[in-house]
């Protein structure tokens, strides 16, 4: 079964609906912005729970609702892992990062490095930042434009452009407060969604399957496995590698992020901000729990219903008008009695002693369905334009145009465009705001009012928006969206975090070194992910180390390599340790080019270093600063 046209007129009026009252509601609210710390900081007048949604709601991208529960269709609930060190990391943010950020009163994060180093290193991470945050930006943009694609049968690069230049009319009007107050009205439309898509799921499966009967299923087919304690470093999703490269990469993410740092300054007081990101702390992980269990439900769903071999309705296609067909179309009688032979098993009912012959089943399936992307592969080779094989993204819309009532359709397309706007929205907002403040105003025009810097952020908003959009056109896909946008994110958030504690952290760290230490590590990393994963990976190897696992090097290395640039300013046992980590890192090396791959015991070696290396040892002279 290919995914087809099936929005009715109702559906149309609530996506419809939907759309303009969000961008017509931000455009209004906000409509007489023409001052920097409005246009920026919102104000700075937002609640906590407007704080701790519109955080959240960035975070929550299209990606989020259209990939997570084809994540857990195809690998279960262990993604959830990833997440396991947000709380920690929100915590630590509230303590450390949130006072400093209002006692300095900045409008971005790399405003804050300026003063506590330089100017290059500040203009530096502020790059870092833009470089990155736009790639992403072009990802949340190209998710939703792959679901209109598959519903209208459009060109992927009308509906880039246009759901681009849709975010772009709202963010350019209002700033800051228009990007808030819309996640507000965006956030509730999600939860509202999520809650009747699982209840319109459990609905449709047969009359004598519980939900407890659907987790015994799920669990049958190893698809409730939510932790994950091996020490294999090249696992992508272990409690190990949520709870320490989670922190690592959640702590860059909120913590320097200024797409997320903007939401919480944007708060009245310091109490205000740091409520609304333990609202995000405390609420996130059950959202994400509960967005992996639909996709968990959704496989559970197929075993008493239809399926596809490949759910990329585009790779169907091709297959099919290809010299594959033949082959292509035993793999789907082959997967067709498999489904006919699991549904015999379930016409009774669940039983246990049944879970060995229903794992057989799937492993077979499994082999086809790799089988199938094999095929899809070969295609591709012969063709002009580029064909995915991997369906992960097609799973969840599959589902809701296939087996949703009309009126709910409409409804879970707002809900994914909703989220896909809020995010674009928050990444535009924070591009420009990072231009025009770090770059323009610093570097360009010092001395304008500031009803040419609200100017110029609009015209930056603007920029951005086309470079997301050009991004998008371009986007090629990875294993499936969520993991790419990861994937940029982990390349440059732990060099970029390792510049902030340093600056919290050590006091005699100057700006020279961090800077030469930051272009270093940066190379280091993209080194890194280049040779020893995305290579190996393209050959079917498999990693010397997950990508999770980048943040946390990039920020050890940032560290290290800016305390041997100050050598002679520390204490003897910080040298003691500077030697011995750089016997630890030489070792590392040696293991990693003799195919020796990392073990959690070099990850506790770096730990305990840290502690040697007087990582708590925080600067409180940094509070005591004179206000801008």
């Amino acid at each position: 079964m290919e995914i087809e046209s099936k929005l009715h007129a109702i559906d149309w009026i609530i996506l419809s609906v939907t759309l303009i009252f969000i961008v017509a509601y931000g455009t209004y609210v906000t409509r007489k912005n023409d001052n920097v710390t409005d246009y920026i900081k919102g104000g700075s007048d937002s609640k906590w729970w407007t704080i701790g949604l519109s955080v959240m709601a960035t975070q929550a991208s299209a990606i989020t609702f259209l990939s997570t529960p084809g994540q857990a269709f195809h690998s279960g609930m262990g993604f959830v892992q990833f997440y396991f060190g947000l709380p920690i990391a929100m915590i630590i943010i509230c303590v450390v990062f949130i006072p400093i950020y209002h006692k300095l009163k900045v409008y971005t994060a790399y405003e804050f490095l300026e003063g506590r180093f330089d100017l290059k290193t500040r203009s530096l991470a502020a790059i870092l930042f833009l470089i990155q945050r736009g790639l992403a930006a072009g990802i949340t943009i190209f998710a939703p434009a792959i679901i209109l694609s598959a519903v209208l049968d459009w060109d992927l690069l009308t509906l880039n452009i246009i759901i681009g230049f849709l975010v772009i009319i709202y963010t350019v009007s209002g700033g800051t407060k228009a990007v808030n107050v819309t996640q507000k009205q965006q956030m509730i439309i999600i939860f509202i969604g999520m809650l009747i898509a699982f209840f319109m799921i459990m609905s449709q499966l047969p009359e004598n399957i519980t939900f407890t009967n659907a987790l015994e299923i799920a669990g049958a087919s190893n698809k409730m496995e939510v932790l994950d304690f091996s020490f294999d470093l090249s696992n992508r999703y272990t409690v190990w590698t949520g709870i320490l490269g989670g922190t690592f990469l959640m702590l860059s993410y909120f913590g320097t992020d200024q797409s997320q740092v903007q939401r919480y300054l944007s708060g009245k007081s310091v109490r205000e901000s740091q409520l609304g990101l333990i609202f995000n702390g405390l609420l996130k992980v059950p959202m994400q729990f509960f967005i992996l269990l639909i996709g968990v439900m959704v496989f559970v769903f197929y075993q008493f219903n239809a399926s596809p071999l490949n759910f990329n309705p585009t790779a169907n296609d091709a297959v099919q008008n290809s010299e594959f067909v033949g082959e292509y179309q035993k793999l789907e009688a082959e997967h067709t009695i498999i489904e006919n032979d699991k549904r015999l098993l379930f016409s009774d009912g669940f039983q246990m002693e049944e879970a060995t012959r229903i794992q057989e089943l799937n492993e077979r399936d499994l082999a086809l369905k790799e089988s199938a992307k094999e095929i899809i592969k070969k295609v591709n080779e012969k063709s002009i334009k580029k064909i995915e094989s991997n369906d992960k993204d097609y799973v969840f819309i599959h589902f809701i145009l296939n087996n949703l009532p009309r009126g709910l359709i409409g409804l879970l397309l707002a809900v994914i465009l909703s989220a896909a706007m809020s995010s674009t929205a928050s990444e535009l907002n924070a591009l420009a705001s990072t231009t025009a403040i770090d770059l323009y105003k610093r570097n360009v025009r010092e001395d304008k009012d500031e009803e040419h810097y609200v100017k110029a952020s609009k015209w930056f908003t603007l920029l951005w928006g086309i470079i997301a959009i050009s991004v998008a056109c371009v986007a090629n896909l990875f294993d499936n969206l969520i993991q790419l946008v990861n994937i940029i994110g982990s390349i440059f958030y732990g060099n970029v975090l390792g510049i902030f504690l340093l600056a919290f952290f050590f006091k005699k760290v100057n700006g020279n070194a961090v800077f030469r230490a930051a272009l270093i590590t940066q190379i280091l990393i993209c080194s890194i992910y280049y040779f020893g994963i995305y290579n190996l990976e393209t050959q079917g190897l498999e990693p010397i180390i997950s990508y999770l696992w980048l943040n946390f090097i990039g920020c050890v290395l940032v560290i290290f390599f800016s305390l041997l640039f100050v050598f002679k300013a520390i204490n003897k046992q910080s040298k003691v340790a500077l030697i011995i980590s750089l016997l630890a890192i030489l070792k590392i090396t040696y293991d990693v080019l003799n195919d020796v791959s990392l073990n959690i015991t070099h990850v506790v070696s770096l730990i305990v270093l840290f502690s040697f290396l007087g990582f708590f040892n925080i600067d409180k002279t940094i509070l005591n600063e004179k206000e801008n």
